[in-house]
């Protein structure tokens, strides 16, 4: 990759994590997809592509780092992935250095079919939450998985959003202010049971606090890490049988899939979830359809 090329990219980058609020974690995505296309780019073409030779790339160039992509073992969600982050950065680049991006932005994505959410069934939830209880024989690490996922279930929250309350949150007030993906913030209210859960914790845990400190922490008393709760689901959900997907961030789609089947309404789950797009929350449309069939296959067997 040439130096103006690094240098756009990473201009390219600082702007994403600026004025859109993308997260660490999405911008070292960006930056691995595009940094991949120009990569193939350099090679296809036999040397480090200057910006003027970015401007040249036509139809056939992306047809063959799309090829090279699938044969390399990229899947179509992947590569459709890929393709986004690469439109994006050549909409900003086209924008910047005055040139037409048409055969960039022309390239359709590989059609795959969209993997509906996992939700576990309202009694599964409820396990889940009583069986996480049961992995340490620590109380005060017990009560902090249950809070934990408690607020993941009860709340909707994103298991980052949950590990991102600080101390002086609590005790949890009847809604909270969330921050979640690009810095959007929603209010969110706490269920009861999220509310004494996290009150059952804070009576028992040894570690002082102050306020602008995690409000869930480790064994050595820092901030906790997302790592140590899927590792306490994943022992629970073998205990109790269930699937792989069971996971924390299974436990947000429950909450939807449950709202929404209990009558609540698109938008308004929409707004709580904290998604951009309406269609992401459609989602859980399909879901709630799919169970329904799978209840109606069970009491109406084919012959």
């Amino acid at each position: 990759m040439s130096p103006a090329c690094r240098d756009a990219l990473q201009a390219w980058l600082d702007a994403k994590q600026a004025l859109d609020g993308a997260s660490a974690n999405t911008i070292s995505a960006y930056s691995g997809d595009v940094t991949d296309f120009l990569a193939f780019m350099s090679a296809h073409h036999g040397g480090p592509q200057g910006l003027g030779a970015l401007e040249r790339i036509d139809v056939s160039d992306m047809r063959a780092w799309m090829a090279h992509s699938r044969a390399d073992g990229t899947g179509a969600r992947s590569l459709a992935r890929k393709l986004s982050a690469v439109k994006s950065f050549y909409r900003w680049l086209a924008e910047r250095e005055g040139f037409e991006p048409t055969a960039v932005l022309s390239t359709r994505a590989p059609k795959f079919q969209k993997k509906l959410p996992r939700p576990l069934a309202e009694d599964a939830a409820r396990a889940m939450i009583d069986t996480v209880e049961l992995q340490s024989d620590k109380p005060w690490i017990a009560a902090r998985d249950v809070a934990v996922v408690t607020l993941l279930y009860g709340c909707g929250l994103r298991i980052s959003e949950a590990l991102g309350l600080r101390a002086g949150d609590a005790p949890l007030p009847p809604v909270l202010r969330i921050l979640g993906k690009g810095n959007k913030e929603r209010v969110v209210p706490v269920i009861d049971a999220a509310r004494d859960a996290v009150a059952a914790y804070l009576r028992l845990c040894p570690h002082p606090m102050q306020p602008d400190t995690a409000l869930f922490l480790g064994v050595r008393g820092g901030a906790l890490n997302p790592r140590a709760v899927q590792g306490v689901m994943a022992r629970a959900r073998a205990q109790l049988g269930l699937p792989a997907t069971a996971t924390p961030h299974a436990m947000r789609h429950s909450f939807a899939t449950h709202l929404l089947a209990a009558g609540g309404d698109l938008r308004a789950i929409q707004d709580l979830l904290g998604h951009a797009s309406l269609s992401t929350t459609q989602a859980y449309t399909a879901v709630d359809t799919a169970q329904l069939m799978e209840v109606y296959d069970r009491a109406h067997p084919h012959a």
